[in-house]
């Protein structure tokens, strides 16, 4: 028995009789009705038992095509275009708009106060190994900001799986409490231990816990522009970077260390208290939420406050072990541990090294600056260029850049007789290598995200930094040991950052030959990846 075909073209509707279809002929009865419709999404209904049955329409055959299951996603190949029946989550980004760039922008905030700290760093070294630490050595002290980097990151297997089930606000709110506690306390510390546990421990996870959720929520605003807005956001450690070195060289003299953190403490909290406030997440696609289970607006109510909800946060907070099976996440793991074992060896030593070569303490102090100055344009205009030339391809370039920079100008810094030329090559390697090592927090996150989906990001971001954080745990105190056991002497500390770039470089473009790959693309240097 024939059955009828109605096609509806923006208003008309066109009749044809075909033979049965013997796929068909089982399920649908005489008067089975097939419509299809040429307006976006383009979808094909199958009405017979009190079923429906979706299909598309196969153009070369000119017969539709049905099955039982229902797809995911309906493609009509129509003039060599796909159109799309049903939402494909990953192409259902903002990619801008007032809600997403103020999600940038409270990322920019929490980042000033979070990573701006780290970026101080050099500066907090510089003064507690000359003043309230002076007793012990470099290696020693060194564990205190070991201490912090790990943390910052290590956390993030914890507070991972937390945000893709319950989103940033309220861990932005217990790392504001912990970040500003860490803070205040620095400033009645005395002892070794109280500056371990003030700043290394509570500044440390509170930085981690702002962090994760700050760099995270822009993977749900932005896909094709997310390098480029993640670099917007994490200039906002430079600019932090910027501004806590010069308070607390400027306090020091006049209220002393104490009233400057406190300071730093207070600037932190105003900056944290409007990133709360601007940082948010879409619902839509956070894993704690059971789209099955939702039928009107109070199931999603149930949902979001039910304990199966909390059992799914708890239950993901694990390592993604299953996630090295894919090599190029393993090798990109392995890359960025090698950034993250270089890239605080010069913002924890290079106020020392430069009170080393004799010169001023003000300019000493003021090095760290000019290098979070160049830090400023490092993570963002890699990040607008990552978008166009690829992720992996601008990392593999920042990292010889920056492996240049060693090489060329703080090796030689040190073997320069003149004091103009130190101040010279001091300050410019201070600001190019700024310029190179923005990547290594703008774009780090970015290539993760780019092969995994956006529903594992955090856990697969937390996996990732998970074992990444013992590269920052051990690289400054490494590079503290090296000093000590050269007598004091910065060479080796900077040949050991110069391997950790060249390391870097080879599983870099391991990750990205492997990747191109995978994905079937030529993997000549012109393959953007």
């Amino acid at each position: 028995m024939a059955a009828t075909t109605v096609f509806e073209d923006k208003g008309s509707v066109h009749t044809l009789v075909e033979p049965p279809l013997p796929v068909l002929s089982s399920s649908l009865s005489r008067s089975s009705t097939i419509y299809c419709t040429s307006e976006k999404p383009s979808q094909v209904d199958l009405e017979c038992d009190d079923r429906t049955l979706h299909g598309s329409i196969d153009e070369e055959a000119g017969k539709p095509y049905c099955t039982s299951e229902k797809p995911s996603q309906v493609d009509l190949e129509r003039d060599d275009t796909t159109l799309h029946g049903s939402i494909d989550e990953e192409a259902e980004y903002p990619e801008g708009g007032k809600r997403a760039w103020s999600v940038v922008l409270g990322s920019f905030l929490c980042m000033a106060a979070s990573f701006g700290m780290m970026n101080t760093i050099g500066t907090l070294q510089a003064h507690l190994s000359k003043h309230q630490l002076a007793h012990y050595s470099e290696g020693e002290i060194g564990w205190i900001f070991g201490v912090y980097t790990f943390l910052s990151f290590f956390c993030g297997i914890l507070i991972g799986p937390i945000f893709d089930t319950f989103g940033p606000e309220w861990l932005l709110r217990f790392g504001t409490l912990f970040l500003v506690a860490g803070s205040m306390l620095v400033s009645v510390s005395t002892l070794y231990w109280h500056f371990m546990l003030s700043f290394g421990v509570l500044a440390g996870i509170g930085t981690s816990i702002i962090f994760t959720p700050a760099v995270a929520s822009i993977g749900h605003w932005f896909r094709l522009k997310r390098a480029y807005a993640t670099g917007v956001a994490t200039t906002g450690g430079s600019i932090g970077g910027i501004i806590f070195p010069l308070i607390i060289k400027g306090a020091i003299p006049t209220v002393g260390f104490a009233w400057a953190m406190r300071t730093v403490g207070f600037v932190q909290l105003f900056l944290l208290l409007c990133g709360n406030f601007l940082v948010r997440t879409r619902t839509d696609i956070i894993n704690g939420t059971d789209v099955d289970s939702i039928k009107t607006s109070e199931d999603l109510k149930k949902n979001q406050a039910g304990p199966g909800r909390i059992w799914r946060a708890i239950s993901a907070i694990r390592i993604d072990i299953k996630a090295f099976l894919d090599p190029r996440f393993t090798l990109t793991t392995i890359s960025v541990f090698f950034i993250e074992w270089a890239i605080f060896v010069p913002l924890t030593y290079i106020t020392s090294y430069a009170l080393d070569l004799g010169l001023s303490s003000n300019l000493s102090y003021q090095i760290l600056v000019v290098l979070n100055i160049g830090s400023v344009f490092g993570r963002w205009l890699p990040g607008f260029v990552a978008d166009k030339m690829g992720r992996f391809n601008t990392m593999i370039v920042t990292v010889c850049f920056c492996f240049a920079t060693v090489l060329s100008l703080w090796i030689p810094s040190g073997y320069v007789d003149s004091m103009v030329g130190r101040k010279a090559l001091m300050v410019v390697f201070a600001l190019l290598y700024g310029f190179g090592s923005g990547s290594g927090i703008s774009l780090t996150g970015v290539c993760v995200g780019q092969i995994c989906s956006t529903k594992e990001y955090g856990t697969k971001f937390g996996t990732c930094y998970c074992f990444v954080s013992l590269g920052t745990l051990t690289g400054i105190p490494i590079a503290g040991q090296i000093v000590a056991a050269s007598g004091g002497g910065y060479l080796g500390l900077i040949c050991f950052t110069g391997a950790s770039y060249i390391c870097a470089f080879v599983f870099f473009n391991a990750a990205r030959w492997v990747g191109l790959g995978m994905e079937g693309k030529k993997r000549g240097w012109r393959a953007v990846y």
